[in-house]
């Protein structure tokens, strides 16, 4: 059985097996009990899911298509400016329970997703807050970027994360795109971010995040100086930093869908910036120095 990762995208020929490979990854590796691991979960105010999404896209050069995700660069008017993410937010839960019952329709994502009917019967309530949760990722995506909902496959659950910056619990759910070419963007995303899966399974595109903290800001982060795994995409001049809860959910689907493992820290360059006031309450985004060139080192 091959475990290289590369060698593991590689095979997977077509849309279809991919979305069966990755559902089979995920129910097996992941599904509800980790979905719900996190002590701090709950439906309240600091609950939030997000998409990640994978789709297959078509090369700006004329190239083969190749499977990718997708991800939003949050605009200047929001908290954590610049930085890149997966669609989503908190939850509206009169909202969200209402628009969760049509998830299961038929031809809609619950319902086409192999694993539904059985957790359904076996543990309804955890359905429940399942549906409740992809109905939020769906909401927030579209109004986020206009995502249709009628194009997507869901894929299963990720491990819930803590965002400790701002004390809330994100829930990961993994969905396929079909069908949709363009997105329209709210005032929220400063632009939509595609990586291909085989530049994210490239050990050599990863970096160490080194964070300086300003005064009066140390305790949010517990020192002066933080370090963080990142990823570096390079794109048509221009470099993306992955880090934070956003690197953990895609680095742990590429570790449960391809096998792959982060590199050694130590071995890895170093991409320092300096954080604002701004970074946390919204405003200018914060200045990543020396990124590009790590990126090429």
């Amino acid at each position: 059985m091959e475990t290289n990762p590369a060698a593991i995208l590689r095979s997977l020929s077509d849309p279809l097996e991919m979305r069966k490979h990755v559902i089979r990854a995920l129910s097996s590796q992941c599904g509800l009990s980790s979905l719900f691991r996190s002590e701090d979960f709950n439906l309240g105010v600091h609950t939030s899911s997000v998409l990640l999404l994978l789709g297959e896209q078509v090369s700006a050069d004329g190239g083969a298509p190749e499977f990718c995700i997708t991800l939003n660069k949050r605009s200047k008017q929001v908290k954590q400016p610049g930085d890149i993410c997966c669609p989503g937010g908190g939850i509206e839960l009169r909202t969200d329970t209402w628009l969760s019952k049509f998830l299961a329709l038929p031809g809609l994502p619950l319902s086409k997703w192999p694993c539904w009917t059985h957790i359904r019967k076996v543990r309804p309530d955890e359905a429940r807050v399942l549906s409740i949760l992809l109905a939020t990722g769906i909401r927030e995506s579209w109004e986020e970027m206009h995502l249709n909902p009628f194009g997507l496959t869901f894929l299963g659950p990720l491990t819930s994360q803590c965002l400790i910056l701002y004390r809330r619990v994100i829930h990961p759910m993994v969905a396929w795109v079909s069908r949709q070419q363009k997105y329209t963007l709210s005032w929220e995303v400063e632009r939509i971010v595609t990586i291909p899966l085989r530049e994210l399974l490239n050990p050599y595109k990863y970096a160490v995040y080194r964070v300086y903290v300003p005064p009066g800001m140390e305790w949010r982060f517990r020192g002066k100086t933080v370090d963080f795994p990142c990823y570096i995409h390079t794109h048509e001049g221009r470099a993306d930093l992955l880090w934070g809860a956003t690197f953990r959910i895609v680095t742990l689907f590429l570790e449960l869908a391809f096998g792959f493992v982060l590199p050694d820290p130590s071995k890895l360059p170093l991409a320092p910036a300096s954080l604002s006031e701004d970074y946390v309450n919204g405003g200018d985004q914060s200045e990543y120095r020396g990124i590009i060139k790590s990126a090429h080192q």
